[in-house]
């Protein structure tokens, strides 16, 4: 059994244990567990979490089996290409007070705003770079996944050093640990999944007041993120075609894949709601990444992600396979429209776990092994016609 099948049938097994036994207990369990992988939304900012499974003398563990329990829900602060949590953390407030970007070949300003509706307020880092624009600039909205943040994304991705060389503002939005302990986009809550409600009111507006501000070329708006960031950045695509002209998701989730926490869970092992194979009212182009090594969001995920977003339509696929020089193998799957457009790709990176391929270990959840995807995804989005 894998570390994140496990993870989910110790949960169920809680729940079965507490039936008419304790049942405070046993949801206290379920919760710390749920708040760690970051699908429990609306925990107080700045609540101190105490693992349930915390060594203590004499202590037993609640679950049967923690060798299951996947080192990301243990440490959440703590990824590959990063230091212990609290040096983590110091890091990142240093970056927070970068007035310019955290990468030096970046030289742009890396500016601090907030925008807010009815929905709530969320922050945001907006890289504008220095290069003058020959004209309306392309936007690339950059989501980040649980326990990041904009300045740890922008590092880690190196977005801002491909949008200084193609002339792109990006934004990164930050999610608030008010609406989610973990940090994470609550792409499985369905308060958060559909047009003009909740998180995806915030970011549409976000985009649109970017857009009007910066003048950007609203024809050339793309969004992409990863994980949870991923997910919503898919929930953007679906909920608002006529803003985002392309869509890139990287180990994360098909829309509508989970309504609320179990079936969240449910999702990250593969086992989506039965509105995860609907297909989307207007094509819009994609390309996905993800790991086939994944222990966090099942690969399935992404081949789910690519059907729905290519929906009913005809296209005839290509497959090939590389390595990006010394990095990781891939395989790439191609879908073209009947004039012979990509319409989506799908990047299958081999032996990769949960993190950002081809990405800077000045960030969290990285993987320095090519692919880039950062470099990918820009290409992809910038072929796109403008319409």
């Amino acid at each position: 059994m894998k570390p994140y099948e496990q993870f989910v049938e110790n949960i169920l097994g809680a729940v079965r244990s507490g039936q008419g036994k304790d049942p405070a207990a046993a949801t206290a369990l379920i919760q710390d567990a749920l708040r760690t992988a970051g699908l429990m939304p609306g925990a107080q900012a700045g609540t101190p979490f105490t693992p349930p499974f915390a060594e203590q003398p004499g202590a037993r563990a609640p679950f049967a089996d923690l060798n299951g329990v996947p080192d990301w829900l243990r440490r959440p602060a703590t990824a590959k290409g990063t230091s212990p949590s609290g040096d983590w953390r110091a890091r990142f407030d240093g970056l927070r007070k970068s007035p310019r970007p955290v990468t030096p070949d970046a030289p742009g300003q890396f500016l601090e705003g907030s925008f807010s509706n009815a929905a709530g307020t969320r922050r945001y880092r907006l890289y504008v770079p220095e290069k003058a624009a020959s004209g309306p600039r392309p936007l690339v909205v950059m989501l980040h996944g649980c326990q990041q943040h904009a300045a740890d994304f922008a590092a880690g991705t190196a977005m801002n050093r491909l949008a200084e060389e193609h002339g792109c503002l990006v934004l990164y939005p930050d999610q608030e640990r008010g609406a989610n302990s973990s940090n994470c986009w609550n792409w499985f809550d369905a308060a958060h999944q559909a047009r003009e409600q909740g998180e995806p009111s915030v970011l549409a507006g976000m985009t649109r007041k970017i857009v009007d501000e910066y003048g950007a070329d609203p024809r050339r708006v793309y969004v992409a993120g990863l994980s949870a960031g991923g997910a919503m950045a898919a929930v953007m695509g679906a909920a608002y075609p006529e803003l985002y002209a392309a869509v890139g998701v990287h180990s994360g989730l098909p829309v509508g894949a989970a309504r609320d926490l179990m079936s969240g869970l449910n999702a990250m092992k593969g086992k989506h709601l039965h509105g995860a194979s609907r297909t989307l009212r207007r094509r819009v182009p994609l390309i996905v990444f993800h790991g086939d090594q994944d222990a966090v969001v099942h690969p399935s995920n992404g081949e789910v992600l690519v059907r729905q977003f290519l929906g009913e339509g005809t296209v005839r696929e290509i497959e090939e396979r590389g390595t990006a020089g010394s990095g990781r193998g891939h395989t790439r799957t191609t879908a073209l429209d009947d004039d012979g457009r990509a319409v989506a790709e799908h990047w299958v990176v081999h032996g990769a776990g949960h993190a950002w391929a081809g990405g800077d270990p000045a960030g969290s959840y990285t993987d320095a092994s090519g692919p880039n995807a950062s470099a990918e995804m820009l290409r992809f989005f910038l072929a796109q016609p403008a319409g």
